[in-house]
């Protein structure tokens, strides 16, 4: 059928106002409109690996112009066109200096994602939860103790603004930490928590990291700054941030920590890792050391970053301990590494991730001398924890048993800031927090900050 100028000027008004139509429809029914600031670490690419419900698809983002922004837009882009499942962000994109101003004073979004530079990042938290706007923050969100009394602040004022400031906890989605958590609450299984001891604690947790990574299928560029921990936060205070949360959230599950009562630091300390100005080129393309990095240069033109730590302390009367090591590289074949264990009074539950394991992290339980029962006792909780997580069994080796894992739940760590995301988003949806999730995060950050003073001074 041919139309006539007139009808077919008509025709393609209404089709374009019906698209139009179409295209609000979509956008009044997203609940939640996301805004990325300054986005400096990959993490922030990542919270947008998968599409959301209620979401909306356009983000604004409020950076300013530079490589750091323009690797996290190729990342975005490489979501949108890879072949499977692919997703249909559309990124509106402020480019300036005045970047945060813009933010706070365009309100173009109610949900404010944060990962980058760290080295304002609990003053953009504190101004942009007091404009009104919520937070989704990677961590760490605070990096030296002069600045935890504004990140205490911040959440006082999300409190009275009635929006929620959380952090990107990506380790508790990860199977085999899920699944010591699990054990860990079978009484007949696990007992119950020792007390440890500073040379023996109850339950440790240790992290091996590498500067040289691939990430989404290619090695990942790294900004030079990250190696500034006045910018990224030393060790301490960076990757541990995931340990001590999953300390306080294994050993006292769901249950609020008070950081002035729980709290009790026995030792800390700080070492570097040492970084050839060709290693340093291969990670960031930049070809010399950045004014601000040769603070931490010594002879030979070597970079010593304070990247690795250690935390002895105790919670709730439960000695513990959590370190972090940044190696430069990984072995071929090898990744970052995890161990962990819960120390009972009938059983052990380590996770392993070496070699032995394919560096895969793999859950054992172990039976504690003289405790001749565990057998038993793990058939009986096993259908209690299948119930939860159907499919999962144990296996019996020379040491004791293995947790047998089906591959549906082996998730990459990629795969876990969607997870976050999506629980921030029903968090936002019930218009509120748990009730131990904000005290928590409060002695999380009173862990690390207090560290990272101690382990100073005992340098």
């Amino acid at each position: 059928m041919k139309l006539s100028p007139p009808v077919a000027c008509l025709f393609m008004a209404t089709l374009i106002t019906a698209c139009q139509s179409s295209e609000k429809s979509e956008t009044s029914k997203a609940a939640f409109q996301l805004i990325t600031l300054d986005p400096g670490h990959f993490h922030a690419a990542l919270v947008q690996k998968s599409m959301y419900e209620g979401v909306d698809s356009v983000v604004h983002v409020y950076a300013p112009d530079g490589p750091d922004l323009q690797l996290h837009l190729d990342k975005i882009q490489g979501y949108n066109t890879r072949p499977d499942n692919p997703t249909h962000w559309k990124e509106e994109v402020y480019k300036g200096a005045d970047f945060f101003d813009k933010m706070i004073a365009g309100k173009k979004g109610n949900v404010v994602v944060m990962a980058g530079n760290n080295r304002l990042k609990t003053d953009y938290i504190q101004k942009t939860v007091d404009a009104g706007f919520n937070v989704l923050a990677d961590k760490p969100m605070v990096i030296n103790a002069s600045n935890f009394d504004k990140l205490k602040e911040s959440f006082t004022t999300a409190e009275k603004k009635n929006v929620l400031l959380y952090d990107i906890m990506t380790e508790r989605y990860e199977i085999s930490t899920m699944l010591q958590r699990a054990f860990s609450q079978q009484l007949d299984v696990f007992g119950t928590l020792e007390k440890g001891t500073p040379g023996n604690p109850a339950v440790t947790k240790e992290s091996v990291h590498h500067f040289y990574k691939n990430v989404s299928g290619s090695i990942l560029t790294r900004p030079a700054w990250f190696m500034d921990v006045a910018q990224q936060g030393e060790g301490i205070v960076d990757v541990t941030t995931h340990l001590v949360d999953l300390v306080q959230w294994e050993c006292f599950p769901e249950q609020a920590i008070d950081y002035q009562k729980d709290i009790s630091l026995t030792s800390a300390r700080r070492w570097t890792t040492d970084m050839s100005l060709s290693q340093f080129k291969a990670i960031t393309k930049q070809n010399t050391f950045p004014d601000y990095l040769k603070k931490d240069v010594v002879k030979d033109s070597i970079l010593r970053v304070y990247s690795n730590g250690e935390i002895n302390y105790q919670l709730r009367g439960i000695h513990a301990k959590v370190s972090v090591t940044w190696a430069y590289k990984a072995p071929e074949g090898a990744g970052d590494t995890h161990y962990s264990i819960m120390r009972g009074t009938k059983a052990n539950l380590i996770i392993r991730q070496g070699a032995a394991q394919q560096y895969k992290p793999t859950l054992y339980i172990e039976s504690v001398a003289g405790n001749k029962t565990l057998e038993a006792s793990l058939k009986a909780a096993l259908p209690k924890i299948q119930q939860e997580f159907p499919g999962v069994d144990i296996k019996k080796i020379a040491t004791g048993w293995e947790v047998v894992i089906p591959e549906k739940y082996k998730e990459g760590h990629e795969a876990h800031f969607g997870r976050v995301a999506q629980k921030y988003f029903d968090y936002l949806k019930a218009g509120k927090l748990p009730a131990w999730e904000v005290p928590n995060m409060i002695a999380k950050y009173y862990t690390t900050t207090q560290a990272l003073e101690l382990a100073k001074k005992s340098n």
